[in-house]
């Protein structure tokens, strides 16, 4: 059970969760981009060595020819993208433990806290969804070199005008099954290893700050954990030519397993997880940072 001193107020949430969002994206961005030179670097001519021996060569290289501005390229569109989204996300986990609360002091369990965590889920879905497939569409299209769309809007349009609003929201029921259980993962997980690392006798908001980026790191993990098959499907559903899947996310499943085993719903495991724990650390340290400062702000809001 969690001690709660604080009344849940969603409208804090909905700002400390964006500020925590900013933390994600300045944490998690250089592993990003050194993940996307990595899957797209050019295969080498005969004789010749791939340009990035791995994650820790590409790094090396990028700080030497560029600078630390390098690990930080294109870094303005997912600050737009992400903040709300974290700022919803936090908004509907604390929608969903006010909703589960009779009185402001009553303490919620960890099956209502999972419950709370996949309201979220459901919440950033709605802006995920369409989000998830433009972004899959524009970065198959990078590695595959036939350029269809001029970019994100030019996407939208396009769909828009093929299929509809259909289109556009391809795949929402593949993000769901990935974000609702994900999310009530995330939540519960990080309450969770928070009430394990607060001593006895003592409050939430006295926990140090490495006990915070510790829960926070492994609550983003917890999440990937619960996520990534999910996410292999929805890549592949997404992206793959209109027509080709008319059963839906079922066939993509069986012929993954198919032709690859069940292995391959784990592919990227590596490159995730080595992202998840620093980026996820500093979101929820910006969250807590963030929801210290509104409560000293407007202590009654």
């Amino acid at each position: 059970m969690s001690k709660q001193q604080q009344q849940i107020s969603p409208m804090k949430n909905f700002f400390a969760g964006g500020f925590g969002g900013i933390c994600l994206v300045f944490a998690g961005h250089p592993l990003d981009t050194i993940k996307v030179r990595l899957q797209t670097q050019p295969k080498p001519k005969p004789g010749e060595s791939l340009l990035y021996a791995g994650t820790i060569d590409c790094c090396k290289k990028t700080l030497a020819k560029e600078g630390v501005k390098g690990l930080y390229r294109g870094m303005a569109a997912p600050i737009i993208g992400v903040t709300p989204m974290f700022a919803v996300c936090f908004f509907g986990f604390g929608l969903g433990k006010k909703l589960q609360q009779r009185t402001p002091d009553d303490i919620l369990t960890y099956p209502q806290l999972f419950a709370a965590g996949m309201l979220s889920g459901v919440f950033t879905t709605a802006i995920m969804a369409p989000g998830e497939r433009i972004k899959c569409l524009l970065q198959i299209q990078a590695a595959s070199g036939e350029v269809k769309y001029a970019g994100p809007m030019d996407c939208v349009k396009q769909l828009y005008r093929e299929f509809g609003i259909r289109g556009i929201y391809k795949g929402t029921a593949l993000t769901l099954m990935r974000d609702v259980p994900a999310s009530g993962m995330y939540f519960t997980s990080y309450e969770w290893l928070k009430n394990l690392l607060t001593p006895a006798g003592k409050s939430h908001s006295e926990l140090s700050i490495p006990s915070v980026l510790f829960a926070g790191g492994m609550a983003g993990i917890f999440n990937w954990a619960v996520a990534i098959p999910a996410d292999v499907l929805k890549s592949r559903f997404q992206t793959a030519p209109e027509g080709k899947y008319p059963n839906g996310f079922r066939e993509v499943l069986r012929e993954l397993i198919r032709e690859e085993g069940v292995g391959s719903l784990y592919k990227g495991f590596n490159a995730v997880m080595l992202r998840a724990f620093p980026a996820n650390a500093a979101c929820f340290l910006g969250f807590e940072l963030a929801m210290k400062f509104l409560n000293w702000l407007a202590p009654d809001l």
